[in-house]
């Protein structure tokens, strides 16, 4: 998430009526706001152990679309509509289709832990808001 205002990004493609997976095709999606962004790789710098892997990702487990609908929400605009997966094959970019063909539940337990980081922004809803 950028720090260019309220939901800068979503915004744009809200706006734009992009649509996203119905919730049974939906998938789930990790985000951190780039200013904990940025003081996550200060921290792994200083405390980070040798070759560990540390996820950069905030407290909110969220599918695409809920994240696009709490956007909606708080940016005043209408929720995206919602599409199958084989209406989304026939009619969007292959670069948005893979976008929206990766699903991770990314765990923050050694970013927390081992980094002894704590974000700013800890759930999407406080980055979005930022």
């Amino acid at each position: 998430m950028r720090r260019t205002g309220s939901a800068a990004i979503p915004r744009e493609r809200l706006a734009r009526g992009t649509p996203v997976l119905r919730r049974e095709d939906d998938v789930f999606t990790n985000h951190i706001h780039a200013d904990d962004l940025a003081r996550a790789c200060v921290a792994a710098l200083y405390r980070g152990l040798p070759q560990r892997v540390v996820h950069a990702s905030d407290d909110t487990e969220l599918t695409m679309g809920a994240y696009f609908d709490l956007a909606a929400q708080l940016c005043g605009l209408p929720s995206p509509p919602r599409i199958s997966r084989d209406e989304a094959r026939r009619t969007m970019s292959p670069m948005l289709l893979s976008f929206m063909s990766e699903s991770r539940r990314l765990g923050n337990r050694r970013l927390k832990r081992e980094l002894r980081f704590r974000p700013r922004y800890s759930t999407v809803a406080t980055g979005l808001l930022a």
